[in-house]
């Protein structure tokens, strides 16, 4: 937490310091003359100080963080800036929100920051569990994981990444060459390059980098036996898939869907789920802030 802890106002560290839940905290949300909203894995609070006064964010409260988040350096950050997010050290990804600015029709930056969502980069070692053995079996089959926002699919995904790259010798399950296309920088949590998580010695991660294009990348280039991405959904993610299928890459990814119903109704998924890509489909969800996971089909 000191990390986090170092980007947020002194006044702030205090009240965040006692509340319930603090281990299992997920996000702190900043927002301009609002009061800060701290949401764990028991629910969601805003944040008061000792007296039981609500902790509201002043504009100097905001300006200090961006400085801290930008180390001073609002220019170098421009180019995280306009994606919405920045990384840091630990591998947190603050969302950012404010005024865009536009140039022929293109986003070039973000200016008068008025909103922070602070998300916790955590590392559970065992969350892919008794999964590992019938997802990195002989063949090692394409898999897709799928669940509502702060699901467990990235945690899920990167624990299975770790695994394949380092093997499981008491279930004879042989280290593999992994690529990483880490598009959001939250599989692996890179900061300036370097994962913030174990990913496995035999892991390869192109950080921040586009998925569709990361995935041509890593086949021409790196040679993974698997290919892990996060969140695909667009028609050229779904192409990408196909082109690491038919070259004999295994692929690892996650969706954003709250049942398979509605997984089915986004049109390029279902066309990559009614042509029989994947061979694991697992559906995600919490339950008392433990994450659960369901067989949805095998093939």
């Amino acid at each position: 937490m000191e990390q986090i802890f170092s980007l947020l106002p002194v006044h702030l560290h205090v009240p965040l310091a006692s509340i319930s839940g603090k281990d299992t905290m997920e996000e702190i949300r900043l927002r301009i003359h609002q009061p800060v909203e701290v949401t764990t894995a028991y629910g969601t609070t805003f944040l008061s100080d000792q007296s039981g006064n609500l902790c509201v964010m002043t504009e100097e409260d905001m300006e200090y963080t961006l400085h801290q988040l930008s180390e001073y350096s609002l220019y170098a950050f421009q180019e995280e800036m306009k994606q919405g997010y920045i990384t840091t050290k630990g591998g947190h990804r603050v969302g950012i929100g404010g005024q865009v600015v536009r140039e022929d029709g293109v986003i070039q930056s973000i200016k008068h920051v008025r909103y922070f969502n602070i998300r916790k980069a955590a590392h559970h070692q065992g969350a892919a569990g008794i999964y590992v053995k019938q997802l990195l079996g002989t063949q090692c089959s394409h898999t897709l994981v799928f669940g509502s926002p702060q699901a467990g699919k990235t945690t899920f995904l990167r624990d299975l990444a770790h695994s394949a790259s380092e093997g499981v010798p008491k279930w004879n399950i042989p280290s593999r060459k992994i690529g990483i296309v880490d598009e959001r920088s939250e599989l692996a949590a890179c900061y300036h390059g370097t994962p913030s998580f174990p990913v496995g010695r035999r892991t390869d991660v192109l950080d921040a980098c586009p998925k569709a294009e990361g995935m041509m990348m890593m086949i021409r280039s790196m040679s993974p036996e698997i290919i892990v991405v996060d969140e695909i959904g667009r028609r050229e993610d779904a192409d990408a898939v196909m082109e690491a299928v038919h070259a004999g890459v295994s692929v690892f990814c996650s969706a954003h869907a709250g049942s398979y119903q509605e997984l089915k109704q986004r049109p390029v998924l279902r066309e990559l789920l009614d042509a029989r890509v994947f061979h694991n489909v697992l559906q995600l969800h919490r339950k008392n802030g433990q994450l659960r996971v369901t067989m949805v089909h095998d093939n």
